[in-house]
């Protein structure tokens, strides 16, 4: 059974710049279609960024267009969002997820989720 694990999160300055990781446990080797989501305090969950089981496929939201990129290490089974221009507003719990395919995780049905990651954005 494919575990994910995040790290990365933290306290940063608006404007500053935050990477998360995503690690994935599976003895089994294979490679999984990953996504970030984020879910703000008092607020549903969000799709952030997804990335295919290559790496040569990326799909994001329109809040994380220009800012963030998502990246994968198939070696280390780790995929990473890079958040560059922090705001205020980008303060949440993020998650990665796996699903079957990159629309399924985009249309929220991912088949298992890790416990998230806290990224506060503050003065």
């Amino acid at each position: 059974q494919l575990r994910l694990v995040e790290s990365g999160g933290g306290l940063v300055e608006p404007g500053g710049s935050l990477r998360l990781s995503c690690a994935a446990s599976d003895v089994s080797g294979n490679y999984y279609t990953i996504g970030w989501f984020r879910q703000a305090p008092g607020k549903g969950r969000e799709f952030v960024a997804v990335i295919s089981r290559s790496g040569l496929s990326e799909s994001y939201s329109n809040v994380a267009k220009g800012r963030f990129t998502i990246s994968r290490d198939n070696a280390k089974n780790t995929v990473f969002l890079q958040m560059n221009e922090l705001k205020v507003e980008d303060t949440a719990r993020y998650y990665c997820s796996h699903g079957q395919d990159m629309g399924s995780i985009i249309d929220g049905n991912s088949d298992a989720w890790g416990q998230g990651t806290l990224v506060t954005v503050s003065s």
